[in-house]
């Protein structure tokens, strides 16, 4: 799917009333000791990647990007994958969530201050490896896990 025809998809799904609240996220990506980490943030007792609701006339990869920033202050991500995606089905009364896939060489997390909440969104956060965030996290993540899996196989095996 290129860019402009995943882009009037967004907007046909933006006007679809099955369709609450679009979100759109980053499972962030980095290297340690040779093996990918994988950022994720605890809200309560669930785990997930940075995500958030896409704003009016904001593009998803857009939102995407600002969500890390503001969850996590991570600014620096490379998008060695391409934009390529994948959605959640519908969960929580009708709610879609989107992730890319990045590499970020940053290590520091800094919880920004929600100015809804008036405090951080998350409580937690933890690089992990691949086991580890399938262990920490719910069903509808682990299908965003399988799909890093495959996209990080593929590139390997490119590269080989």
């Amino acid at each position: 799917m290129t860019a402009h025809e995943a882009d009037r998809n967004y907007a046909d799904r933006r006007q679809d009333r099955e369709v609450r609240v679009f979100s759109a996220g980053v499972a962030v990506l980095r290297r340690v000791d040779g093996q990918w980490r994988f950022l994720l943030l605890r809200a309560f007792q669930h785990w997930d990647f940075p995500k958030g609701q896409v704003e009016r006339d904001e593009q998803p990869l857009q939102a995407a990007r600002r969500e890390v920033m503001e969850e996590t202050g991570i600014t620096e991500l490379r998008f060695h994958w391409g934009h390529s995606y994948i959605e959640t089905g519908p969960y929580a009364q009708g709610k879609i969530a989107r992730y890319y896939l990045a590499e970020t060489t940053e290590t520091a997390v800094t919880f920004g201050i929600s100015p809804q909440l008036g405090r951080a969104e998350h409580h937690e956060y933890r690089w992990v490896t691949l086991d580890e965030a399938f262990r920490l996290t719910s069903p509808r993540v682990h299908r965003v896990l399988g799909w890093i899996r495959h996209r990080l196989n593929a590139s390997k095996a490119s590269q080989d």
